[in-house]
């Protein structure tokens, strides 16, 4: 199967490092038109330059998907400057250690208002267009944590659950629109996402974790991302499971 997205326009979410940045990338070698999205306008313009050094053509929408009307613009500004939003890969997302009892409330918003709140926002603003065009692909990027609860990083994994839901009712409500609507579920990552955890014993520990030999690497989940939205318009891979192969671990 030759894994093409010529001619199609894709917004990603996270895309300023780790797997959103890796996403971009891959779908830009794919064919794709990217528009990335991210806080941090200054990786962005570093990703764009990148892409359209290799004959890519990319986007950079600095904006925050946590905040409703940022997220909303970033799926309109995709549409106005590119013409059409085919492919919406939602990547943004923090991780925070902590419980019910011993984590700030405020610490739980963060998480939940980031990594489901956010995803939320621009999912329902890509459906209009999507259904105006004829379908599209969406697809959430979870983890393993969203399958098997993790006490200790309790924001995180409650809003991964949160976002199997999202992610499956909303493929039920929006396949008869061609719209296809997927979930990828990633084990350790070689990634920066412990960078923001408080607690410096848990930093430590999940950087550990995402770190360790055998972990896999954003460009293996970026692969799976593009193979979903190059298959067939009636064939919707709806979630994907991915672990190191070494590792044994649920996470």
């Amino acid at each position: 199967m030759t894994l093409s997205l010529s001619g199609k326009v894709a917004l990603v979410t996270g895309a300023s490092s780790g797997i959103g940045e890796a996403a971009a990338l891959a779908l830009a070698e794919a064919g794709a038109s990217v528009a990335v999205s991210a806080r941090r306008a200054d990786r962005l313009a570093d990703l764009v330059a990148r892409i359209e050094a290799a004959g890519g053509k990319a986007l950079a929408l600095a904006g925050d998907v946590a905040v409703e009307a940022e997220a909303t613009m970033a799926v309109a500004d995709t549409v106005a400057r590119l013409g059409r939003i085919d492919i919406l890969v939602n990547s943004a997302g923090v991780i925070q250690a902590g419980g019910v009892e011993s984590l700030p409330l405020d610490e739980w918003r963060r998480v939940i208002d980031i990594n489901l709140l956010g995803t939320l926002y621009t999912c329902k603003a890509a459906i209009g267009p999507m259904k105006a065009q004829g379908g599209g692909d969406i697809i959430n990027i979870s983890s393993t944590a969203g399958r098997r609860a993790a006490g200790l990083f309790g924001p995180y994994s409650t809003s991964k659950f949160g976002l199997t839901g999202l992610t499956e009712g909303l493929r039920q409500e929006v396949g008869g629109a061609g719209i296809r609507v997927a979930i990828v579920e990633p084990g350790a990552t070689e990634t920066e996402v412990a960078a923001g955890i408080g607690d410096p014993t848990m930093r430590a520990a999940m950087q550990q974790h995402v770190g360790k030999d055998g972990a896999m690497q954003p460009s293996d989940i970026a692969d799976a991302i593009v193979f979903i939205a190059s298959l067939p318009p009636r064939a919707n891979v709806s979630q994907i499971l991915i672990r190191p192969t070494i590792d044994t671990a649920a996470m």
